[in-house]
């Protein structure tokens, strides 16, 4: 897992059908030097600035319960206590 920023929101009205249904918030990883952002799925409802938790890989399809699906992050959880998170 690694800590993120949701920075955006994803609009897709063409997608794979596993994704239907699926919320999509771009997360900016906040451990990296560099600002990479991604998609990531969202089950948990989060919202633009929030600090979040994120799974990649199997794991984040397991976490959003479809395992066969073309998803690769995920946000698992919402970080309450965000002036404890050490920002480089």
């Amino acid at each position: 897992m690694v800590i993120g920023k949701v920075v955006g929101t994803v609009v897709s009205t063409r997608k794979n059908d596993d994704l239907t249904g699926c919320k999509l918030m771009v997360v900016e990883n906040i451990w990296e030097k560099e600002q990479i952002k991604y998609v990531a799925v969202d089950q948990v409802g989060v919202g633009i600035g929030d600090f979040v938790l994120v799974t990649y890989g199997s794991a984040a399809r397991m976490g959003v319960g479809k395992e066969y699906s073309s998803i690769d992050a995920a946000i698992v959880g919402i970080i309450d206590n965000e002036e404890e998170i050490y920002i480089k």
